[in-house]
């Protein structure tokens, strides 16, 4: 995820009962309100019982149905390359192989079907096309869950399967504009042992409300000092790509939000797993820190947790599975 000029307040939408009881205003949010509880991607949520909308399901499952057309597509290029083998037990063995992972591919389609389909009954199912006003937008990002202060620095270590990992966060005086709001410019890069492989520039903007939206990123892929990639780059309104909420104004326990959506390329979500959550990283110890799982149904067997403090933010981020703990170890605020 990344972030650049920009924060917007979705316009009163008709017809939610999802908003009629949310403190936020806005499509993102959904609250534990009937008996009954939904698995999403490993967090349980409560739903709100409501009709389901036929918007989202029909989306997922034209994506479901790309995602095995591009399985097949791949399946029938390897036979291609394993036909020009002149061995016969290589053909075969690679054919073989090109089987197991069209095999592998649907069943990856599955589970992102499955994933979405969660997400669609958690939120309510509608289109996913919030309505901004930049008008509804202020210039600083001063959530004290996210401080993003112009001048303001964060320093990030952990050790990955990959290597040791360095992130160095920086909120810019640079800003974007984006669907009419001004966005803030953060700039995130990730070194592995010692070298600089991601550069991302994201977009990010605060609502009246206080809701801090994520507009988009541009995100650079390096290997040896060279640009490799720009995968992961998008910007919303841009190849129906739309921006998501990253830290609401009024935290509740069991709310459920879109951080960013374009699909096959940006889905994001978080849960508000708890709010007096204790964490101890080498910047310091907090007694009460707000705790989200994050997921997306691109990846739907991953499931991430953050930690943020008040007044400093985000000061870590676990992968249990992984055993993996990246932990605030510099602060510099404005």
């Amino acid at each position: 995820m990344r972030r650049t000029d920009c924060v917007a307040l979705i316009t009163t939408m008709a017809a939610t009962s999802l908003l009629a009881t949310s403190a936020l205003a806005g499509p993102l949010h959904a609250r534990a309100e009937r008996e009954g509880r939904h698995r999403a991607a490993g967090h349980r949520v409560a739903v709100v019982e409501q009709a389901f909308d036929e918007a989202c399901s029909d989306s997922a499952k034209s994506v479901l149905k790309s995602c095995r057309f591009g399985a097949t597509a791949d399946l029938w290029l390897a036979v291609g390359k394993c036909q020009n083998l002149a061995d016969e037990q290589e053909r075969e063995e690679c054919a073989d192989e090109a089987k197991e992972a069209l095999n592998e591919n649907k069943e990856l389609c599955r589970d992102q079907y499955d994933a979405r389909l969660e997400i669609c009954e958690a939120l309510g199912g509608e289109a996913y096309e919030p309505q901004i006003d930049p008008e509804q937008f202020v210039e600083r990002i001063d959530h004290p869950l996210l401080p993003y202060a112009v001048g303001s620095r964060w320093v990030y270590e952990g050790q990955t399967e990959d290597g040791f990992e360095r992130i160095v966060v920086e909120v810019t005086d640079e800003t974007r504009e984006i669907l009419g709001v001004t966005c803030t410019v953060v700039r995130d890069r990730v070194y592995l042992d010692g070298e600089l492989i991601e550069d991302t520039f994201d977009w990010y903007a605060q609502d009246a409300i206080g809701n801090v939206w994520y507009f988009g990123e541009l995100s650079y892929e390096l290997e040896d000092g060279v640009i490799v990639s720009l995968a992961g780059s998008w910007e919303s309104g841009i190849d129906g790509a739309h921006p998501g909420i990253v830290m609401p104004a009024t935290p509740v326990v069991g709310d459920i939000f879109r951080q960013e959506y374009l699909l096959g390329e940006a889905e994001d979500m978080f849960a508000i797993a708890s709010l007096d959550e204790p964490v101890g990283v080498p910047y310091g110890d907090f007694a009460s820190t707000l705790q989200t799982e994050e997921w997306t149904p691109i990846e739907p067997e991953v499931l991430e947790f953050k930690y943020y403090a008040h007044g400093v933010g985000l000061v870590l981020e676990e992968n249990l599975e992984e055993e993996v703990r990246i932990e605030l170890v510099e602060y510099t605020a404005d």
